[in-house]
């Protein structure tokens, strides 16, 4: 199924160059890979210089598979704010401060006040993830209000929303970080059309990072891990 284009109907006389389409939008979630501040039950479980590795290579991994894709625009809304001008975040990508508030709050802002067009929001804590999960999920936007991809845990790893004609409010009272998340955000949505795109596993374990297997056994290992 081709990709909406998300084109905005043209009024009577107006210019060639008001009709340019929407970008379709990726927002990668991130934050700053430092010892100590990052996958924190990672760190207890494995190690803390495990779950710094995973943390780093997981965000570079990510930003290097779908972080230049054409096909979208891609920012990186980052935690702490500070962290905006850090060393981590690779050059050509534009980054946005996430702001305070849970992680509820936090996406609302990104649905609220990214540029015009329709919006898929991801974390930098799921390996699996492929440009053609990304494309799937814009694709799915193109006829459903919102997107998610589920996670095994009963939370999701992926939350997507067209934006028109109105911004979705999916995230009060969500019990985040248990497997009632994604229930408790659809509860949000009564009445708006909601597709899926994969299931994926988050890593936020030893059991969860050894699942992924070669990658897995890098991390622990120290070993330099490819992008791709």
């Amino acid at each position: 199924m081709p990709v909406a284009s998300f084109r905005p109907k043209k009024k009577e006389g107006a210019s060639r160059h008001r009709a340019a389409p929407f970008r379709c939008r990726l927002i990668i979630m991130a934050k700053a890979p430092v010892a100590g501040a990052v996958k924190t039950r990672l760190a207890r479980q494995g190690g803390l210089a495990t779950a710094t590795r995973f943390a780093r290579h997981c965000t570079a991994a990510l930003i290097a598979r779908v972080g230049f894709d054409p096909r979208w625009e891609t920012s990186l809304w980052v935690t702490p704010d500070a962290s905006c001008t850090s060393r981590h975040w690779p050059g050509g990508l534009a980054r946005v401060p996430q702001g305070r508030g849970n992680l509820g709050d936090r996406m609302q802002r990104i649905l609220d006040r990214a540029a015009p067009g329709p919006v898929v929001i991801v974390g930098t804590d799921i390996p699996g993830i492929t440009p053609a999960h990304i494309m799937q999920a814009f694709r799915i936007l193109g006829g459903a209000q919102c997107v998610f991809g589920r996670a095994a845990d009963g939370g999701y790893w992926l939350v997507g929303a067209r934006r028109r004609p109105h911004t979705p409010r999916p995230f009060a009272d969500v019990r985040w970080s248990s497997e009632h998340a994604l229930t408790d955000t659809l509860a949000n949505l009564a009445g708006r059309s909601v597709g899926f795109a994969a299931t994926l596993d988050d890593v936020d374990d030893a059991a969860a990072l050894a699942r992924y297997g070669s990658f897995g056994r890098l991390v622990v290992a120290g070993s330099t891990i490819p992008a791709a």
